[in-house]
This record gives C-alpha cells, structure tokens and sequence, in this order.
C-alpha cells in the first residue's frame, strides 16, 4: 500500500491474521515480525559500526561485503556488487588448501537457476582418497559450510566425484541446503534436530588451542571431543585424537616430516593426504582457515565412538 506507514500496516495485518486464523497463528506472526525487526536492526548497527571504524579512503562495498551478515543483506536485496559465481568461485578458493588432501580439487560444472529446490550449484570432484567414507563426508561438509557462508542464495549442491584411482566413478554427492550454524536467525545447534546426514556445527578455535609454529601439533578440547591440530607449511589438519591402529591417543605422536607416527604402536600417517596409513588411516575433520580464524567441524557422535 503506497505511501502507509509500514508499522501500522503491519499491525492491521497481524491483527487480521488473529481474527481470521486464530491466537496462535498470531502469536506466531508476532514471534516472525521480531526475529526479522531484529535481524535488520542488527545489520544497521553493525553497518553503522563498520562505516565509522573503516580507514580513510577506504571502499564502503568492499568494508560491508567483509561482514558476514551485512553481505547477506545485500545479497538478499541484490546489492551485493559480486555476483553469484563469483562468490562461489571465492568460496571455493577458501576449501582448495584442505580439498588437496582429500579429493585433489574441485571444479565447477554450473549453475541452474531455475532448479525446481532452488539455485543448484554442480561441482565435479577431481582426485580421491581411495574410497575412503570418512574423506567424502569431510569433503562434503566443508564445501557446504563454505559455500553457505559466501553464497547463501545457492539451495542445494550436487558434487560429482570421480575417484581416478578407482574402476569407476563414484555417485553424485548430494549437498543440501544449510545455512551456518552461527548465520543470521539460525536455531542454536542444541536446538536444531539433525538428520543422519545432518552437517556437523562448526566451532571456531582460540589462537592458543592451535599449534605455535610449522610442523608442530597439538591437541585441543572441543566440547568434550579432543581433537589433533597439525601444523605443517602451508596448512592446518584435524584429526581425531585417536590411532585406529591401536587405539592409543596421539598427543605424544611423533612427527617426521609430513608422516605422523603413534608413539603406542609406531603406525605411521601421511598428515596432508587424510591420514593415510599402510593399514588404517585416521579420522579426518573438516576445517576451514579464512580471515585469520579457525574453525572445525564435530560430527554428532564423534565422542561416543569407540
């Protein structure tokens, strides 16, 4: 309704909504109206916050675009001044350090817009680690997680792996759509029910939990689940603190170059190619460095298992 005051339309529809649908249906409206009221007060403090902080002469797109969730504004009303793919392609660029130890690389197939679950994104996967589950999930969770962050538009994603190695070509890998744990309205994880194919919530590490330097380890505790943190040049690796070999914790482990060996039974590991071993490999994490953090990923059970 032209030149209405939005509050007071607002009202008479919520008011509307009570009579013709009931108390409840209201008071769900109601609950609607403050979650969105505080979601776009939130992205005018912190636009705010960014335009006073911003060094002289510097872009005003380039510092919003940096905030997450001000970025997501702009992307939901069109504003934003890069366009999907290329978003996608900086998403992407963020993953290729931790997709070289697991699937080589990634590239991309395309974009269907007009997809029927909405903007549908193809990767194709190229390189593998060997059939390995624990890698393919990995993979999976860390572009999802990626690509959700800088392209939140895109619904769904569709992942064809090719293992080169293998005698044929591994099924598409079907991504759904997942906005971060920590986005703009989004559920806490405590309170979110996650489906077997659920992604993981993703936690961001304090500098003092990583390792100091190059080819150095450490182990960190992240809600319970102790996790091995290798630092070798160029990169960050998770694992889960645990040998598959003999089950003995690897906090002592000894590392030789980019190989890992458990200081219970002396198995060895190739750190930047998943955790490879002659006989077992171990678990691997997803994790993601960009602007200066660190975050992983827990799988649900990742505690519980033996």
């Amino acid at each position: 309704m032209a030149g209405a005051d939005p509050g007071t339309r607002i009202t008479t529809l919520l008011d509307r909504l009570g009579r013709e649908a009931g108390e409840q249906a209201r008071e769900t409206a109601d609950e609607l109206v403050r979650t969105v009221v505080e979601f776009y007060g939130e992205g005018l403090a912190r636009t705010v916050r960014l335009l006073r902080a911003a060094p002289a002469g510097a872009d005003p797109l380039a510092v919003l675009t940096a905030d997450e969730l001000v970025g997501d504004l702009l992307i939901l009303h069109d504003l934003h001044p890069e366009d999907t793919m290329t978003r996608v392609g900086r998403a992407l660029d963020k993953v290729r350090p931790y997709l070289g130890s697991h699937a080589g690389d990634v590239d991309v197939v395309g974009l269907d817009p007009e997809a029927a679950e909405g903007p549908t994104l193809r990767l194709r996967l190229r390189g593998s680690c060997d059939g390995c589950p624990s890698s393919t999930q990995t993979v999976r969770w860390t572009i999802e997680e990626a690509v959700a962050r800088l392209a939140p538009e895109i619904a769904g994603i569709e992942v064809e792996g090719v293992a080169e190695d293998g005698p044929e070509p591994q099924p598409l890998l079907q991504i759904l759509p997942h906005p971060p744990d920590d986005a703009p309205g989004a559920p806490p994880p405590a309170d979110r029910e996650r489906g077997p194919d659920e992604p993981p919530h993703w936690h961001t590490l304090p500098a003092p939990a990583l390792p100091a330097r190059d080819n150095a380890t450490r182990v960190a505790d992240v809600e319970g689940n102790a996790l091995l943190l290798v630092r070798l040049p160029g990169n960050l690796y998770a694992y889960r603190d645990r040998c598959p070999a003999c089950g003995a914790g690897l906090r002592t482990a000894a590392l030789d170059g980019e190989f890992l060996s458990c200081a219970a039974c002396a198995a060895r590991f190739d750190v930047r190619h998943a955790g490879r071993g002659e006989h077992a490999h171990l678990e691997p994490l997803p994790l993601l460095e960009e602007d200066g953090a660190v975050r992983v990923a827990l799988p649900e059970l990742l505690g519980a298992r033996p």
